[in-house]
């Protein structure tokens, strides 16, 4: 009876946490949609909405973790499930043969925090205030990531252009031109995490300006992270599992659903947190979830993705498309030029939001393969 008091005290704490948190309606709801072979279009509207709150939910106990942990540990721990669920989602794709899926997810989601997020973020805290300001290193260090990231998004399509004479084709010499770039790119990670946890707190600290009460034990927070990371799997099961349904019903392509939905779907909670404390005059906690959030899906979620396609015996290449490539690095350039004074406005973060959405028009009406 203690265990289930506990349980219910911990669903009802959760609960009263975010209003998202009411959407975990949605997971009974499509699982059984989903054993009952309901449209698809309907099955995966209703797993994506059930995947928001299920991502809020894990950075949530990773936080509580980290509170506990002290900040290099809980550092590490916030960096390394900051983005569990756009992982999981990508790994489930993998396994289905969507490749398209996924490397338009690793685009929409460097897209969405850089421009999205942060120009959302910018509008929410800079109405009212003349200007606001940020750390202006820590966002530089962010921008020069992503331009890093360009390079590599660029030099496999360069060698496929070479040697194919267009961005498609799979060879093994590119297959293994994508695993040793993303063996780079996971080095870098690693030294980007000794550089902003350990060497250079200081200077880039943010995040621990900002102290909250932890809302669970450590105990209940593992548990939470745990159940939460399970039924995350369910849910990206099912979302992937409707997708070709999904595309066909509604006239749209899987790197349209990649690049805009399910990138959206998975950072909305991230999203959500982001434009709150912008809100508060937290600007630079705000710039910190965005920027750190794009560097991670460029160094640590994109690489493991090519090691993991190489472990399932499918390798994945990085060679994105030309949408993707000029994206990036417009996205790179605009962020380099948006933190190079450390100061915003609220106009600034429209104009960051509109390039987003000249984006999606794009992308929306990029043709099938």
């Amino acid at each position: 009876m203690t265990r289930v008091a506990d349980a219910v005290k911990i669903a009802r704490a959760l609960l009263a946490e975010s209003i998202l948190n009411w959407l975990l309606l949605g997971i009974p709801i499509s699982v059984f949609l989903w054993l009952s072979r309901a449209p698809e279009t309907l099955t995966f509207l209703v797993s994506a909405v059930a995947l928001v709150p299920l991502a809020g939910l894990i950075g949530q106990a990773t936080e509580d973790i980290a509170a506990s942990t002290g900040p290099t540990a809980g550092g590490l721990l916030n960096v390394t499930f900051g983005n569990a669920t756009e992982l999981v989602v990508a790994v489930l794709a993998l396994t289905h043969g969507l490749d398209e899926v996924v490397k338009a997810s690793i685009t929409g989601s460097i897209l969405g925090n850089a421009l999205l997020v942060l120009g959302m973020s910018m509008v929410a805290g800079g109405w009212g205030r003349e200007r606001v300001y940020f750390n202006r290193t820590a966002a530089s260090t962010a921008a020069a990531t992503l331009l890093l990231a360009v390079t590599a998004m660029v030099m496999p399509a360069v060698f496929n252009l070479t040697v194919f004479g267009r961005l498609q084709g799979q060879d093994a010499a590119l297959n293994l031109l994508s695993l040793l770039v993303a063996i780079v790119l996971l080095a870098t990670y690693v030294l980007s995490l000794v550089f902003s946890l350990i060497t250079h707190r200081t200077m880039l600290i943010s995040v621990a300006a900002v102290t909250e009460e932890p809302m669970l034990s450590v105990r209940a927070a593992i548990v939470v992270l745990a159940s939460v990371t399970l039924v995350t799997a369910l849910e990206s099961e099912i979302l992937v599992s409707t997708i070709a349904g999904t595309t066909k019903a509604l006239g749209i392509t899987e790197f349209f659903v990649g690049a805009i939905v399910v990138a959206i779907v998975g950072n909305a909670a991230e999203h959500l947190s982001a434009v709150m404390v912008a809100r508060k005059g937290q600007m630079d906690l705000a710039v910190s979830i965005t920027t750190g959030s794009s560097t991670q899906i460029a160094l640590f979620v994109a690489p493991i993705l090519v090691l993991l396609s190489w472990a399932i015996g499918r390798p994945m290449s990085l060679v994105f498309n030309a949408f993707e490539i000029a994206a990036v690095a417009l996205a790179g350039i605009i962020v380099t030029v948006a933190s190079a004074d450390g100061e915003t406005n609220w106009f600034e973060g429209v104009q960051l939001i509109a390039v987003y959405l000249i984006f999606a028009i794009a992308f929306y009406f990029v043709p099938g393969p």
